[in-house]
């Protein structure tokens, strides 16, 4: 019951909305099961997991689900940090994390956002506790599907593990730690031979890398050169003109991506520009490497700087994509009026937003120091379990914010669905540790 009470704190945007937060590329998920499709540019996992729990009749049964896994992990990392909490300490920290973070609204939004903290909170566990039986095969499934549901959480799973292998320096831990990141790799390669035909981890992956490396100018640059030597490539029209917005660059009808084919190859679109991206990407990281380096960083500080919650709750193409999904899927009438009835769809959620998250930055702000003194306490007391917390956080936030800064345009919501990690390893870290212990969490 502890776990569900904490679900429950963890959804009040929801509620507030009258319906799950959704996403346009929610649709696209739930494409993959009700059409059946399969999308380009989106790993096969996060669509089941919809399906899974939503069966065509409401999809605040996934809602329900993520908030569960995430109250559940939670009560795990308190009890491996304060051995002997109880539920009133459960309670008590879900609902500050409700109240001053970004969790409610990134576990309230159907997208795989959440699934980014999960992963970190998962190879914690693995890696500076020891679970055993149904916990140890449960951590290692769910951290590897947390690992597939986005291309981005495969890096961060690696910085993870390479944390774990410098400071827990057990190899039982480093097997633990690995292990979800293994799972990732065989699902992602089932799920794109099946439907792909392709045995690849991602096929049209560098169509995204492309998008960013035209966008900041190296690419742009290559793309002129190999025209000028003769190379007849798809994007030589576009010379000139490239859009300096890797958004634009990616989705605009009348974009490079999506341009008619002059060489007839088939479907076109990413599909058909993904080898000449590859390419492309090779060649720009082998001509500019410093340059391709200095822009990643500096994406990757652009995107440390934002995190507040919004630009995940517009209206913007909701009906043509996640209704649409729920009348092909012949959800309920009830289901697709409360949809259409919540305050996203009515376009007030944002206002709403911003009028009860303004603190959140600050809380953020205020959460730095705290994190830092709790770190620095664990390694005095030598408490490898608080300390392991910390760190993952800490290397978690930051991994995310050097992988999507790197390989997106940096959104608020890519550094939200992490940033609240670090409240809760401030709250978590500050209690007295109680060194050389070994937790078995459960």
């Amino acid at each position: 019951m502890v776990i569900v009470l904490g679900a429950l704190l963890l959804i009040w945007p929801a509620l507030l909305n009258g319906y799950p937060i959704l996403f346009s590329d929610t649709g696209a998920f739930m494409a993959q099961t009700i059409l059946p499709l399969m999308v380009w540019d989106k790993p096969y996992l996060y669509g089941p997991f919809l399906h899974l729990f939503h069966w065509r009749v409401s999809l605040w049964g996934p809602l329900l689900a993520q908030a569960l896994i995430v109250s559940h992990l939670l009560w795990l990392a308190g009890r491996a940090v304060w051995p002997g909490a109880g539920w009133r300490a459960h309670a008590g920290l879900c609902a500050v994390l409700a109240a001053g973070t970004s969790l409610p609204w990134v576990v309230s939004l159907l997208m795989p956002d959440i699934f980014a903290p999960v992963l970190v909170l998962c190879l914690f566990l693995l890696g500076f506790t020891q679970p055993r039986g149904w916990l140890l095969a449960w951590l290692t499934l769910l951290g590897g599907f947390a690992a597939a549901v986005h291309l981005a959480h495969l890096p961060l799973a690696a910085a993870l593990i390479l944390l774990v292998a410098l400071t827990a320096r057990r190899w039982g831990a480093v097997l633990r730690v690995a292990a979800p990141l293994g799972v990732a790799l065989l699902a992602l390669l089932g799920t794109n031979l099946a439907g792909h035909g392709r045995l690849a981890i991602s096929p049209y992956g560098s169509v995204f890398a492309l998008a960013r490396l035209v966008a900041d100018g190296p690419a742009a640059r290559v793309i002129e050169q190999e025209c000028a030597a003769g190379r007849p490539l798809h994007l030589c029209p576009w010379v000139g003109r490239l859009p300096t917005d890797s958004d634009n660059f990616l989705w605009s009808a009348e974009g490079p991506v999506w341009a008619p084919r002059t060489d007839g190859a088939q479907p076109g679109g990413p599909i058909s520009l993904a080898p000449e991206a590859s390419d492309i990407v090779a060649l720009t990281i082998r001509r500019y490497p410093l340059e391709v380096a200095a822009l990643a960083a500096r994406n990757a500080l652009a995107q440390m700087a934002l995190s507040r919650v919004g630009d995940a709750l517009i209206p913007d193409y909701l009906d043509v994509t996640v209704g649409l999904r729920l009348r092909q899927g012949e959800f309920p009438a009830a289901e697709q009026r409360r949809f259409r009835d919540s305050l996203q769809f009515d376009g007030r959620l944002p206002e709403v937003a911003a009028r009860l998250t303004w603190p959140q930055p600050w809380l953020v702000l205020l959460a730095v120091p705290f994190a830092l003194l709790g770190w620095w306490r664990a390694h005095m007391a030598g408490d490898r379990v608080r300390l392991g917390l910390v760190l993952c956080v800490l290397v978690g936030i930051t991994a995310n914010a050097a992988i999507t800064g790197a390989l997106s345009m940096p959104h608020h919501r890519y550094q939200a669905r992490v940033i609240w990690l670090l409240p809760l390893a401030a709250i978590l870290g500050w209690r007295s540790p109680r060194p050389g212990r070994e937790v078995h969490p459960g």
